[in-house]
């Protein structure tokens, strides 16, 4: 039985993200908040949990483009290859916030995507919570965005909305508060010099 729990955005319940941790332990399926929209995602260290995150999308896993959540910076180098000083300055002066970049995945990501995949997209969210859940858990959460039946609205903002929606489908819905209806900014990093491919909530005038 999916359940909506209610966790503070700044300071949330250690008992709380424990039970959350349990379920993504368990091959569970969550939908989260973070610095911009509602996000669906699971462990990265469960097959079935994927398949089924693909499955609520309306994709085969292995043509997902999934973001991955990380908490701080010290976890990319096991998924991504070396980052050079100028992009690693870069991510270090805008993360935690509302930016995805996509860097060039090592070997880890193919396995886990099934497919030869050569790009990953990372995201550090401005948000405690599940900055707080990975932690926890050790590994990353994979990240993709909840969107909108509304033609007027992109995202549900409405944490009891996404929970009507998606009862039946997830394990758990937090309620971190009103989400964003802005998207992350999406800056390409794998080259010499980074590219803004979408411009969303982060500012990209100072990049």
């Amino acid at each position: 039985m999916s359940e909506l729990l209610k966790i503070h955005p700044v300071n949330p319940s250690p008992r709380y993200i424990t039970k959350v941790v349990e379920c993504l332990e368990n091959d569970g399926v969550i939908i989260y908040p973070t610095d911009t929209v509602y996000t669906i995602g699971c462990s990265l260290n469960s097959p079935k949990a994927l398949e089924r995150v693909a499955q609520l999308k309306g994709m085969k896993l292995e043509k997902a483009d999934f973001s991955i959540l990380f908490y701080d910076l010290s976890q990319l180098s096991e998924y991504t290859t070396p980052i050079s000083t100028p992009v690693y300055k870069l991510l270090k002066r805008t993360l935690p916030g509302p930016y995805t970049y996509i860097l060039n995945a090592n070997n880890n990501i193919p396995k886990l995507f099934k497919r030869k995949k050569t790009t990953v997209g990372i995201r550090i969210p401005d948000n405690a919570i599940p900055v707080e859940i990975v932690k926890e858990l050790g590994v990353p959460i994979v990240s993709s965005s909840i969107h909108d039946k509304d033609d007027l609205l992109e995202y549900t903002t409405d944490p009891e909305l996404i929970f009507e929606r998606y009862r039946k489908q997830v394990d758990i819905v937090i309620d971190g508060g009103y989400g964003d209806n802005a998207a992350s900014t999406v800056i390409d990093a794998t080259g010499d010099m980074p590219e803004v491919v979408r411009e969303g909530k982060g500012p990209v005038d100072d990049l």
